[in-house]
C-alpha cells in the first residue's frame, strides 16, 4: 500500500518524542483476561502527558514546521484533548498557541488549555463553529491550522503507541483502540502490522458517532451528523481523507459500542485497574466487554485518555452502576398517611437494599388528594438483586414508575 506515511516516518517521529513524553506503562487486566480467555494488557495513554496520546502528534506536526512557521504561532480547535496536546507541544517549542474551543467545553479542559500556555478563545456551541473560526483565524494571522488527526505528522506521532505496545508485548495478537477522525488507528496499526504482519486491528467507535463503518462500506469518507455521545472525544462526523485510506487498509474490523457499555467500560477501569480514564478512552474496553470472543490474545488495549470533568465522571458512574444493575432509580405510589413511608423504608432495609435519596412529594397535578408519591434512589447488588427488590415491592402492591 502506497500511502504519505510510512513505517520509517513512524521511527523518525519516535526520535523527536524522545524525552518528549512518557513510555506509558501496559500492565494486564485481570478482569478482562478471564473474560477473553487469555492476557489482556491495558496501554494507558490514560497518564500521558496532558492526560492523551494527542500530544505525540501534536508535538512532531509543531517540531517539524519551519522556523518561519513557528515565528507565526498555530491555531488549532478542540474540545479538548487536542486543545491541550497542541498548548503542551507549542509550549514546549516556544510556539504561541491559539485554541478554539466550543463555549460549552468542560472547565478543566479549557484551564488545562489555558495552563500550558495557550489562548483559548471560546467559539460557537460546536466543534464545527469552532474549527471554522480557526480557520479564519489562520486566514487572517498567517498561523499554522494544526489538524487534529488528518495530517501524516499526527499520525506518525500517533503511531509511536504501536512501536511501544509491539515492544512491551511482542507476541501481540490483537489491538483495540478508539477511532475517531483515525489518526491514533491509522497510526498504530501501520507501526504494529509492519513489526507484527499478523496482529489484527480492532478499532472501536460510540454508535451514536460512526461515520466508519458507514465510509468503509461506501469505499470513501462519508459525513454523518454524530448524535450526543458521552465519547466526545471521538465523535467525528467525517473520517480522514489520509486516515480514512490508511484504516480501509490496515484496519481489520471497527465495531460499534453503545452508550451503556461505555458506561459499564469506565466502571470496571475505575472499580477493577484503578484508572481515571474518559468514555472516549475506554471504547476498547467496552468493546472487549460486549464482544470478548472477537479478539485473538494476547491483546492491547489502547486507553487512548484520561480527561474528565469531574461532573460527568460522577453522572457516567451512576449510569454504570445502573447498567451494573447496583443502583434503582424509581417513583412509587404511597397511600398518603402517617408512617407509609416508614413502612416502605423498613421494607426496603429488610429487602438489603441501601436508600440513597428520598424525595417525597404530596401535593401534583398526577397525584389524588389520598397520594403520595416517593422517588428512590437505591444501591444494589447487582441484577438479580434489583429483581428481587423490584417483585417483591410490586407484590406488596405498590406502584412503580420508571420515567
Amino acid at each position: 500500500m502506497a500511502t504519505q506515511v510510512s513505517y520509517d516516518d513512524v521511527v523518525a517521529a519516535r526520535e523527536l518524542l524522545d524525552g518528549v513524553i512518557v513510555r506509558t506503562p501496559m500492565p494486564q487486566s485481570r478482569v478482562l483476561s478471564e473474560l477473553v480467555g487469555g492476557p489482556v494488557y491495558l496501554k494507558c495513554e490514560n497518564i500521558q502527558r496532558a492526560g492523551s496520546f494527542k500530544i505525540r502528534g501534536a508535538y512532531v506536526r509543531i517540531a517539524r514546521l519551519s522556523e518561519e512557521e513557528r515565528a507565526r504561532g498555530v491555531v488549532a480547535a478542540s474540545a479538548g484533548n487536542h486543545a491541550q496536546g497542541v498548548a503542551l507541544a507549542s509550549g514546549l517549542l516556544g510556539t504561541k498557541a491559539t485554541v478554539y474551543m466550543p463555549e460549552g467545553a468542560p472547565l478543566p479542559k479549557v484551564e488545562a488549555t489555558r495552563s500550558y500556555g495557550a489562548e483559548v478563545v471560546l467559539a460557537g456551541n460546536t466543534v464545527d463553529v469552532a474549527l471554522a473560526e480557526a480557520t479564519k483565524h489562520a486566514e487572517r494571522t498567517g498561523a499554522v491550522f494544526i489538524h487534529p488527526f488528518d495530517h501524516p505528522d499526527v499520525v506518525a506521532g500517533q503511531g509511536t503507541i504501536g512501536l511501544e505496545i509491539v515492544e512491551q508485548l511482542p507476541e501481540v495478537g490483537t489491538i483495540v483502540l478508539a477511532i475517531g477522525g483515525g489518526g491514533l488507528a491509522a497510526g498504530v496499526a501501520l507501526a504494529a502490522k509492519t513489526l507484527r504482519p499478523g496482529v489484527r486491528v480492532v478499532g472501536v467507535q460510540a454508535e451514536n458517532a460512526a461515520a466508519y463503518p458507514l465510509s468503509l462500506a461506501a469505499g470513501r469518507p462519508v459525513t454523518v451528523e454524530p448524535a450526543p455521545t458521552m465519547a466526545d472525544g471521538i465523535a467525528v462526523g467525517r473520517p480522514g481523507d489520509l486516515t480514512f485510506e490508511m484504516i480501509h487498509y490496515l484496519v481489520d474490523n471497527v465495531v460499534t459500542v453503545s452508550e451503556e457499555s461505555l458506561s459499564r467500560a469506565l466502571l470496571l477501569c475505575l472499580e477493577r485497574s484503578k484508572l481515571v480514564v474518559e468514555p472516549a478512552g475506554v471504547a476498547g474496553v467496552a468493546a472487549l466487554l460486549d464482544q470478548p470472543h472477537m479478539v485473538e490474545p494476547p491483546v492491547a488495549v489502547v486507553l487512548s485518555g484520561g480527561n474528565i470533568d469531574p461532573l460527568l465522571l460522577s453522572k457516567v458512574l451512576r449510569h454504570g452502576l445502573a447498567v451494573a444493575g447496583r443502583f434503582l432509580a424509581f417513583r412509587i405510589r404511597l397511600a398518603d398517611r402517617p408512617g407509609a413511608l416508614a413502612t416502605l423504608l423498613a421494607r426496603l432495609a429488610d429487602l438489603g437494599a441501601n436508600v440513597l435519596d428520598v424525595v417525597h412529594e404530596r401535593m401534583g397535578p398526577r397525584l389524588r388528594l389520598d397520594e403520595a408519591e416517593v422517588l428512590l434512589h437505591l444501591e444494589t447488588k447487582g441484577p438479580d438483586h434489583c429483581e428481587e427488590v423490584l417483585s417483591a415491592l410490586r407484590g406488596d402492591g405498590y406502584k412503580l414508575h420508571f420515567n
